[in-house]
């Protein structure tokens, strides 16, 4: 569902994993028809980031 939302909606995507600040940069970058591959591109990227934090975390048993 994440990866629907970086690809439509990028900086929800953002505001979904607690990165704000990034959410705010991208709101604005989307707002440019040009911006909206990279916002795009960035939220996928974050998200994969995301994902691959909380499965070291899982592994090490930190949360």
């Amino acid at each position: 569902m994440r990866l629907l939302l970086a690809v439509f909606l990028p900086p929800v995507v953002f505001f979904t994993i607690g990165r704000p600040l990034a959410g705010i940069f991208c709101l604005i970058l989307q707002l440019t028809l040009i911006g909206w591959i990279p916002a795009a591109i960035g939220a996928v990227y974050s998200l994969s980031q995301f994902r691959t934090d909380r499965k070291i975390d899982a592994a090490l048993g930190r949360r």
